[in-house]
This record gives structure tokens, C-alpha cells and sequence, in this order.
């Protein structure tokens, strides 16, 4: 029976199926390996301890110790003694892998077919010399896809997204500059592939709320900047004045103790 994460809905992503004809520690490298090449784990991003993996997937731990040492013979990840394993440095992720898988896997269940004949298919086919050579088969009435104008929109939204993390990034700088009330992308219910016009209005979205949020710093900053100035100003027209008043040194030592504080 598959294991469930923390929430009581939520499905736990890592469980593995002690009954499927592939391993268990072979279904948890392709999982980690799928989500490293497509950047879902990012270069240089810790993966789970041995144990606690161990639990996620309901495995032995010496099979997560496998399954991360061959994952490290493969160049995908590193191991630091003591700190734990982690995502190598300069993997180029493949977003748009997942984009096709799903659109595979999509038609597959319009046509009867499960994931697994699928996989099989595909792993039999790209195995067999000149597989991709030539035009693919296409159905009685069923126009060609333009291959060129598709290549090109991965690219486009690879792009976006490649915008909208940097802008996430430099705007949880400013978590705490960030006026309420600013638009939002909007939000869906289901999980679904992002089109071209919805990742940019996520983008110009995160632009808006980046220069607000810079805004609200700069004010604030000016604000801070009088309000030392104006400290500043009472504590010395204090000194003054307890040294005229004769002071002890004391009730001038707590003075700036109260002060530092």
C-alpha cells in the first residue's frame, strides 16, 4: 500500500510499489533522476537523508544508500562527509521533459493505454536502430504538427519560467516591503502546464509586485535613516545635559548601557 505524506490528502511522491516488476530501488532512481532532469531538484539542492527517504519510499536504508551511490557514479549528485548528499553542480535541466511526458502519457490514456505500455513502447522503439529517422506515422486525416513553431514555444515558456524564478528569488528579498493588496497571478485549482500568455502574466505580475516592493524599501529606508538622525540628536542633547547636571559616572555608565540595549 502506497504511504501518504504529511498531509492527510496529499500522496506521498516518493512511496514505491513493493509489486511492480520493476525494483524498488530502481523505481526511486528513475523518480530522483526525473525530478533532477527537469530541474524539479536543482543544482547544488539537498536531497533527503538516507533514513528519512528510507521512510518516504517504505525501503531499507541500505537501498537509499544504492540508489544515491549510483546516482553519484552517474555524475548527478554529490556526497559531502558529513553534510549530506546533494544535486551536482552544472546539470543543465530539461523543464520541457515533463511537458512532453505528460502530453504522452495524456494521449496514451485517450487511446486505452496505460503508462506502462507507454514506457515499454517507447524504452523497445528508442532501442531499435533509425527509430526517430524520418517523419513519425500520422493517422488518416490528422495534419502534421509544426514541429519548429512547437520547439519554439518550449522555449519561449522555458524562458519564462526561467524569468519568473529570477524575479521569485529577488523578490523574497523584499518579504517584509511587500504592500498588501497588489495583484496576483491568478490561481488554479487543478495542476495543469502553464501556456505562453499565463506565464507571462505571472511574469509581469512578479515585475509589478518587485518594483512596489522597491519602493516600500527605499521609503522605509529614508524612515530608519531620520529616525537615527533624530536618536542621535536626543542622545547627545542627553549627554549634554547630564554632564552639565554633574552626572555620576555611574548613571552615565547605565545611561549608555541603556542605550547600547
Amino acid at each position: 500500500m502506497a504511504q501518504q505524506a504529511a498531509g492527510p490528502d496529499a500522496p506521498n511522491p516518493f512511496a514505491t510499489d513493493p509489486g511492480d516488476e520493476l525494483p524498488v530501488g530502481l523505481q526511486l532512481t528513475w523518480r530522483l533522476r526525473a525530478l533532477i532532469a527537469t530541474g524539479r531538484l536543482a543544482s547544488g539542492e539537498r536531497l533527503p537523508s538516507f533514513r528519512r527517504l528510507a521512510e518516504w519510499a517504505g525501503v531499507n536504508v541500505n537501498t537509499v544508500r544504492a540508489v544515491y551511490a549510483g546516482l553519484e557514479q552517474e555524475g548527478l549528485v554529490v556526497s559531502l562527509q558529513g553534510q549530506g548528499t546533494f544535486v551536482a553542480e552544472g546539470i543543465e535541466a530539461a523543464p520541457g521533459l515533463e511537458e512532453i511526458a505528460i502530453d504522452a502519457l495524456r494521449r496514451a490514456r485517450d487511446a486505452g493505454l496505460g503508462p506502462r505500455e507507454l514506457a515499454i513502447v517507447a524504452s523497445a522503439c528508442a532501442s531499435m536502430p533509425g527509430a526517430l529517422e524520418g517523419p513519425a506515422p500520422v493517422e488518416p486525416g490528422e495534419d502534421l504538427p509544426d514541429l519548429a513553431e512547437e520547439s519554439e514555444a518550449i522555449e519561449v515558456r522555458r524562458e519564462l519560467r526561467r524569468q519568473i524564478g529570477r524575479l521569485e528569488a529577488e523578490l523574497a528579498a523584499y518579504t517584509r516591503d511587500l504592500p498588501g493588496g497588489l495583484p496576483t497571478a491568478p490561481l488554479r485549482a487543478e495542476a495543469h502546464i502553464a501556456g505562453v500568455e499565463e506565464l507571462e502574466q505571472t511574469r509581469d505580475t512578479l515585475i509589478a509586485q518587485l518594483s512596489e516592493a522597491q519602493k516600500a524599501a527605499e521609503l522605509r529606508a529614508r524612515e530608519e535613516a531620520r529616525a537615527r538622525v533624530r536618536r542621535q540628536g536626543q542622545l547627545a542633547e542627553g549627554e549634554e545635559r547630564g554632564t552639565s547636571s554633574g552626572e555620576s559616572p555611574l548613571e552615565r555608565a547605565m545611561s549608555w548601557w541603556r542605550r547600547k540595549s
